[in-house]
């Protein structure tokens, strides 16, 4: 974790910023880095600007004694799109939050805002969960190694690092998840007539070339010093690694968003997306290199 040297925290008094902030006060003492809190009020209430940063200078003086680079900021806008531009002109490399959940038939940790910095921010995001312990007891880290998207490699390399490094500092246990699906002439062998034993041969060699593939990215990492398990499953990401996820009650998932080429803050959601609709815990999702933010640093 030690590559966060600039982190934002958006302070927008809910249940569950304490404990975020708390968790970015240990995070830059850690890594000695430069912290900011941001709290944005409705462009409709501007008199709230000042209440709210005698507020917050308030809080930075008690956080001082531990973080001596720290300052916080009052904005007036939309949120998000506040945030991105702070990312933008001030070169924040994390970006933390607490889960902003939505309301209706169904529940959801993710509200608007955070779904937006997932999809656009171009530094990685993490959103905690309200109710959630300030320990991570278990992590999971998702990645795809068959991945041919420019950037793949280095993406689940990082998600392999930030993954193995919190894990190492949270004395927590560590599930890397991969799940897979046969693909192009494969995929069409496995829809013909064929035999069991050459379906259940086919299956088996992908599954090794996989686990090559998987070894080959756990090679960079200290995973000497963790408590880690490897799921290697067939299915549908989306809904497979929630699964997962709540069948071994993890704490927090790392995991990679992916852009198209060509198109400036795309977020395939068929993945990513459906995870996040899913899962009941902390996510700190990561974006692929050469990523570009919609949002106009000009605005």
């Amino acid at each position: 974790m030690q590559r966060f040297k600039n982190i934002l925290v958006f302070y927008d008094q809910i249940p569950g910023d304490e404990a975020t902030l708390a968790r970015a006060i240990t995070l830059a003492k850690r890594n000695q880095s430069r912290l900011t809190i941001v709290e944005i009020v409705d462009s409709d209430q501007p008199a709230l600007m000042g209440e709210r940063q005698k507020h917050l200078e308030r809080l930075i003086a008690s956080i001082k004694p531990e973080v001596a680079d720290v300052s916080a900021k009052t904005l007036s806008g939309i949120p998000f799109l506040e945030i991105i531009l702070q990312v933008l002109n001030h070169d924040h490399d994390l970006v933390m939050m607490a889960a902003d959940s939505q309301v209706g038939l169904k529940p959801l940790l993710f509200g608007s805002t955070s779904m937006h910095l997932m999809r656009k921010c171009p530094c990685p995001v993490w959103v905690t969960k309200p109710t959630q312990r300030q320990h991570y007891a278990r992590i999971l880290a998702a990645v795809d190694p068959e991945s041919s998207a420019r950037g793949a490699d280095a993406l689940n390399k990082q998600i392999m690092e930030l993954a193995t490094s919190l894990a190492i500092t949270e004395q927590a246990a560590l599930d890397i998840v991969h799940v897979w699906q046969l693909t192009g002439s494969d995929a069409d062998t496995l829809r013909s007539e064929i035999t069991d034993e050459i379906r259940d041969n086919l299956l088996r060699k992908h599954e090794q070339v996989l686990q090559r593939k998987l070894e080959k990215l756990f090679s960079g990492c200290p995973m000497g010093d963790i408590d880690y398990q490897v799921h290697l499953i067939r299915g549908n990401p989306g809904l497979v690694i929630p699964e997962v996820a709540a069948k071994q009650n993890v704490d927090l998932i790392v995991m990679g968003t992916v852009c198209r080429t060509g198109v400036p803050g795309f977020f395939i959601g068929n993945t990513a997306e459906t995870v996040l609709r899913l899962v009941d815990c902390a996510v700190l999702t990561l974006k692929p290199a050469g990523f570009e933010s919609p949002v106009n640093i000009q605005g």
